[in-house]
C-alpha cells in the first residue's frame, strides 16, 4: 500500500475520557462536556422529518432563518455538519501550504487540527500568519474578550492583510451583544454552533458568517447533503426559538456563582468565567484528579492536551450535580 500521507495527521482530544471498563455501581455525572443545562424546549417533530428525500443541498431555508435571526443576508451563512467540518472547510479554503497561522496555546485544539490538515504551520508567535484563530469566549479558560478590543484585533487583522477566524460557540451562553455577528468584513470568519447552547451535540449542527465570496468557496467545498435531515429541521426549530436562551443565561450565571461560592470554600483556586463552565487548578497533576473524581462517578476534562497539565475544566450543571461536584472535590482534596 503506498504510504502518501498515512500517518501525518493527528486527532484532537474531545471532552474526558472514560476507561474501558465500567465502574460497578456508578453512574457517571459528565462534567467534561459543556452544554447548556438549561437548554429551551424547542418544539419539533423527528416523525415529520422528510427522510424520504435527500436534502436541499444549497439548505435555502434553514440559510434564510439564520439569516433573518441575526439580520444577515443568506449569502453570508455557512453551514456544516457541526462546527468541525466548517473549521475543516474554511482552512481547505482559506490556506496553501505552507502559510503560517497563529494560534494561542491554550485554546480549543481543533484549529491546529484542521489547519495541518491543509498544510499550514502553526505558531503561537506567527510574525506575518495568513489566518489569526481566536476563540470567543475562550475554551477552556471561560475568558470573555469585550467586542471593542474584538473589534481592534479584527482591525490590526485587516491592516496586516491577514483574516481572523473567530470561533463564538460559547457566545450564546455567556454574552451575545459582545458578539462581532453585526460585523461585515472580508477578513473575518465568525463560527457558531448550536451544540451547546441547545445541549444537543448528536444533532451535529454548526454555522457561521463571512464575506459572500469566502462562504461561496465553503459551499462549494464542503460535502454534499453534509447535514442530514433530522439536524436540518431540528435547527430551522431552534432559532425560532432563539430569544428562549436568555432564561438560560441566567440561570447558568445563578449556578456558576454556586459553584464559585463553593470553590472558594474548599480552597480551589479558578479562572473568572463568562460561560457554563470554570476551569480549575486544585494544586493536583490533572490526570491523577481525574481519575479520583472518576471513583466518584464524576467525569471531568482533563486540560492536559490545552497544555494546562495542573488544571481540569468543569461544566456548570444543575444545583443538585454541581453540589455533588463539590461533595467530590473535596474529598478528593481532603
Amino acid at each position: 500500500m503506498k504510504q502518501g500521507k498515512i500517518g501525518q495527521y493527528r486527532r484532537a482530544v474531545h471532552g474526558g475520557i472514560l476507561p474501558d471498563r465500567s465502574l460497578p455501581g456508578k453512574s457517571i455525572i459528565d462534567f467534561s462536556a459543556s452544554m447548556n443545562p438549561f437548554p429551551p424546549n424547542v418544539a419539533w417533530d423527528p416523525a415529520s422529518v422528510p427522510v424520504h428525500r435527500y436534502p436541499d443541498n444549497q439548505y435555502a431555508t434553514l440559510r434564510a432563518v439564520i439569516a433573518e435571526t441575526f439580520h444577515r443576508d443568506p449569502a453570508e451563512v455557512a453551514v456544516g455538519n457541526g462546527s468541525a467540518e466548517l473549521m475543516r472547510v474554511f482552512c481547505q479554503v482559506a490556506l496553501s501550504p505552507g502559510d503560517h497561522v497563529r494560534i494561542d496555546r491554550s485554546t480549543f485544539e481543533e484549529y491546529a487540527v484542521s489547519a495541518e490538515i491543509a498544510g499550514a504551520v502553526v505558531d503561537e508567535h506567527a510574525p506575518d500568519p495568513v489566518v489569526r484563530f481566536v476563540c470567543n469566549p475562550n475554551n477552556p479558560t471561560g475568558t470573555l474578550i469585550p467586542k471593542s478590543a474584538m473589534l481592534d484585533q479584527l482591525d490590526h487583522c485587516s491592516s496586516a492583510g491577514m483574516t481572523l477566524f473567530l470561533d463564538e460557540a460559547f457566545i450564546d451562553l455567556a454574552a451575545p451583544d459582545e458578539s462581532l455577528v453585526d460585523q461585515r468584513s472580508p477578513d473575518l470568519f465568525l463560527l457558531r454552533s448550536l451544540t451547546k447552547a441547545f445541549s444537543v451535540p448528536g444533532i451535529r449542527f454548526g454555522y457561521g458568517f463571512g464575506d459572500p465570496e469566502l462562504i461561496e468557496a465553503m459551499e462549494a467545498v464542503r460535502t454534499p447533503w453534509s447535514i442530514n435531515a433530522y439536524a436540518e429541521q431540528f435547527a430551522i426549530a431552534a432559532f425560532r426559538s432563539y430569544d428562549l436562551l436568555a432564561a438560560s443565561r441566567e440561570a447558568i450565571a445563578q449556578e456558576r456563582q454556586y459553584l464559585c461560592a463553593g470553590l472558594d470554600d474548599i480552597g480551589i483556586a479558578y479562572r473568572p468565567s463568562s460561560v457554563n463552565y470554570l476551569l480549575l487548578n486544585p494544586g493536583m497533576p490533572a490526570p491523577q484528579l481525574t481519575r479520583s473524581l472518576l471513583g466518584h462517578g464524576v467525569l471531568v476534562r482533563d486540560c492536559t492536551s490545552f497544555h494546562l497539565p495542573d488544571s481540569i475544566r468543569v461544566a456548570v450543571r444543575t444545583r443538585d450535580e454541581n453540589a455533588l461536584l463539590l461533595s467530590a472535590l473535596k474529598a478528593c482534596l481532603d
